[in-house]
């Protein structure tokens, strides 16, 4: 599982530098970090190195809004995706 996050913060942060525009890319990288932060500060709760947060872990912990809000960023960086500048060769 913790690969899985680890490509999705991967995901956001190539979109954020194919992004058209700077905001564009200000969202994928507050998505980006949204994730990897919360991530880890669950991770390290489990391994007992940081005090309990009560921050679920991204996708997989039980939460109503934590995991809409994780949904409409996710949503919000593929529609950075979808507007991607072209490739230049």
């Amino acid at each position: 599982m913790i690969l899985v996050e680890i490509f999705i913060v991967w995901r956001c942060i190539r979109a954020a530098q194919k992004a058209r525009d700077v905001s564009g890319a200000m969202i994928a990288y507050g998505v980006a970090i949204l994730l990897f932060f919360q991530g880890m500060a669950n991770i390290a709760v489990n391994l007992k190195l940081i005090p309990v947060s009560g921050l679920p872990l991204p996708f997989i912990s039980y939460g109503g809004s934590g995991l809409a809000s994780l949904m409409l960023g996710v949503g919000l960086v593929e529609s950075v995706v979808m507007r991607h500048k072209p490739l230049e060769f």
